[in-house]
């Protein structure tokens, strides 16, 4: 049997990530072969969040908080949670979430879900949409919407 110790997981950090969402990680799902889902331990430092505000449109999440007090933000405002309390998000507005360290102590949390190929990501905040496939990895502002033949003739058929 495959597993891993949380508690002394190996952890990297991307140094890239700007100041606010400098999360360290623990990716352990493709050591194991994983191909449909995807957990990863997240480690914040305080003042650190995993990501903006956002939810996705193709896969649920799930939060575990393992060590310390995560603040998590959602659309009915902001909640503490503490070591095994767990939160879930769905794909919709309702499931809009922040995670993020607001103690002055660590704060480690696991969150997991489905691993699609392709996805898309809204940031109500920012006004952005991700999308992700293979070989693609494109944010775009929502006010730069164009209507569906934009840029179409019929002479391209």
């Amino acid at each position: 049997m495959q597993h891993v110790d949380l508690t002394s997981a190996e952890i990297s950090y991307d140094p890239e990530d700007p100041p606010g969402f400098r999360a360290g990680m623990a990716r352990p799902g493709p050591s194991f072969g994983a191909k449909r889902t995807g957990a990863t331990l997240y480690v914040l430092p305080p003042g650190q969040a995993v990501c903006p505000y956002h939810y996705e449109l193709a896969e649920e999440e799930w939060l575990l908080v393992v060590a310390g007090r995560a603040t998590v933000r959602d659309p009915d405002g902001t909640h503490e949670l503490g070591p095994m309390e767990l939160a879930f998000f769905p794909t919709t507005p309702e499931g809009a979430h922040q995670v993020r360290n607001d103690s002055d102590e660590e704060v480690r949390v696991l969150m997991w879900s489905e691993t699609p190929e392709t996805s898309s990501t809204v940031y109500p905040d920012s006004d952005k949409v991700g999308v992700y496939a293979p070989g693609m990895r494109h944010l775009f502002k929502r006010s730069d919407e164009v209507d569906y033949y934009e840029g179409e003739t019929s002479d391209q058929r």
